[in-house]
């Protein structure tokens, strides 16, 4: 009987233990860890520009399709100063697709461009709410985040972001169906050459004029302060041909007007 007891509270003990040690997937989000995440990821008032380069490869069979390349810049306004739990980051985005052979830009390719984003963020109990809003006319969307998890590796913070993408396409029986994953990796300033990094990924559709079938995309992204620091190969298509792009939104009126259609 003893050592049946024993064996019992020995059995309870390990249990206790072991879900005391379980992993979490994340840890809370602090005012500090949410003002870190938002001045690496849009900035502390000066454009942020997170520049990309990667593959597009078929899928199943891996082969190269095309090299990816682009960038999104932005900038962060904190509407209840940086001591509230609401920031808001104004975002334009392009990425082009080049051949893999020769590094040209695909000539019936279409670049994936959003002239903004307008991402919300709000701190709540521990987490972080994510709304992003794009489009415009009657082709708004909001979409909200599914849920960012927060690590602290030593000193460096690991922000992960999964997007899970199911929406029809206006005028077309047709969805839009992807899954897409950001690993951001925030260095302490001086500790690395690249402080803000990013491992950005999706399985998805490709575009009609690629054939429409499925790809998975992979790039590795760093965040450059200044404009002029962007690589050549990016910064001269967009100034022939996406001029706009060359800067984030100035503010939420250029934003509202994106969407009214002006």
């Amino acid at each position: 009987m003893l050592k049946g007891l024993v064996a019992g509270f020995a059995a309870l003990a390990f249990t206790a233990s072991a879900a005391a040690q379980a992993p979490s997937v994340s840890e809370p989000f602090t005012q500090e860890v949410f003002q870190t995440w938002i001045d690496a990821r849009a900035g502390t008032g000066a454009p942020a520009y997170w520049y990309s380069v990667g593959t597009v490869r078929d899928y199943p069979s891996g082969e190269v399709l095309y090299i990816m390349e682009g960038y999104d810049a932005s900038t962060a306004y904190w509407p209840e100063g940086r001591e509230g739990a609401v920031a808001h980051q104004y975002n334009r985005k392009i990425y082009i697709f080049r051949d893999p052979e020769t590094g040209e830009v695909v000539p019936e390719s279409v670049p994936v461009a959003y002239p903004y984003q307008f991402i919300t963020y709000t701190l709540a109990d521990g987490a972080i709410d994510t709304v992003v809003e794009q489009g415009s006319g009657d082709r708004i969307q909001s979409i909200e985040g599914d849920g960012m998890s927060y690590r602290a590796l030593g000193d460096t913070h690991v922000f992960t972001a999964p997007v899970f993408i199911d929406f029809p396409i206006p005028g077309t029986d047709r969805r839009i169906q992807a899954w897409e994953n950001y690993d951001f990796f925030i260095h302490p300033d001086g500790a690395v050459d690249e402080p803000h990094q990013l491992s950005w990924a999706r399985v998805g559709q490709l575009p009609p004029w690629a054939g429409g079938g499925q790809a998975v995309m992979h790039l590795i992204t760093w965040r450059i302060d200044d404009y002029a620091q962007v690589p050549e190969s990016l910064r001269t298509y967009i100034e022939a041909e996406a001029p706009l792009w060359m800067n984030p939104p100035a503010d939420l009126d250029e934003i509202r007007a994106l969407q009214a259609g002006e």
